[in-house]
């Protein structure tokens, strides 16, 4: 069967992994430069071709993946100048970033005008994942684009869950993402009331491991806490209060009370505030111990 060429934007932490996955499997890959030249390069050498804007990409592309922050970054890579629409070619694109789903279903409305398609496939799991293809994929669109592009999320992916129709991907990754940043602020709390109360860190994890509050996030959050590992979870706090503002955006759109949402936003807009937005998630515990007088 010929594979179809796919374009790829965004090859940071997570991406970089999912294009070199696509790469070595077969696809043809043309990438997006970037200001991080290092994965860049690293695809060039495994057989990716480099563009130099998004309409030199879409010329050569039948697929475009989007691996970018959110959906400000989504919508210039599109729709801004040498974007992706500036090719005027009907393009599938999936947009795997954590974005708005207003704005998702807004766009693939747009560009269904213009004769492309819009599809939202956000991910799990860590840039670890990403490297062994082993990710999961929300992916929201009809039946029949899902299939047709169901083999080049399988590259990359363990589980690829259909969520319904454009917008719902991105939907159930913001309520995924809820969980996991309410997690780390949990666990933030709960670690420094421990130490106050003279319970280490490793005693709390003695308890807590191999229980039923264990979870594969609470592994990658301890490897900072125990181990000092920085490279365990690469999330910054900087995303997470992105998200968890989609988040309030997208309850406040459908009249939600979202008391918990609020004050797990605001944990991570004080992280951010104190200057520690680009700071990995699981450092959100050193920061509430120092807020507390604590190291």
């Amino acid at each position: 069967m010929t594979k179809e060429h796919i374009g790829f934007i965004g090859v940071g932490h997570m991406g970089h992994g999912m294009a070199k996955n696509l790469v070595e499997k077969g696809w043809p890959l043309t990438i997006l430069g970037h200001r991080n030249r290092k994965p860049v390069e690293d695809l060039k050498s495994r057989g990716a071709v480099e563009a130099s804007n998004p309409r030199q990409l879409a010329e050569l592309s039948d697929v475009v993946i989007l691996c970018v922050t959110g959906s400000p970054e989504v919508q210039a890579n599109i729709q801004g100048p040498n974007g992706l629409m500036s090719a005027n070619k009907p393009l599938l694109i999936i947009d795997c970033s954590t974005s708005d789903p207003s704005v998702t279903t807004k766009l693939a409305a747009e560009l269904s005008y213009a004769g492309s398609t819009l599809i939202d496939a956000p991910l799990g799991r860590t840039p670890a994942d990403a490297q062994a293809g082993t990710l999961d994929v929300m992916v929201g669109g009809s039946s029949e684009t899902v299939e047709r592009i169901r083999p080049v999320l399988d590259a990359f992916a363990s589980r690829v869950i259909h969520t319904g129709p454009t917008g719902t991907g991105h939907t159930m990754k913001l309520l995924n993402n809820f969980l996991s940043m309410g997690y780390a602020s949990l666990y933030a709390e709960a670690l420094a009331l421990g130490a106050k109360a003279g319970i280490a860190s490793q005693l709390f994890d003695s308890v807590i491991r191999g229980g039923r509050m264990d979870c594969g996030f609470y592994q990658t959050y301890f490897k900072w806490v125990l181990d000092r590992d920085p490279s365990a979870h690469k999330f910054t706090l900087r995303n997470g209060l992105k998200d968890m503002t989609y988040l309030a955006s997208f309850a406040q759109s459908v009249g939600l009370a979202n008391p918990m949402g609020a004050t797990v936003r605001n944990s991570f807009a004080t992280a951010v505030g104190m200057g520690h937005g680009d700071s990995y998630v699981p450092m959100l515990s050193d920061i509430i111990a120092e807020l507390n007088g604590m190291r």
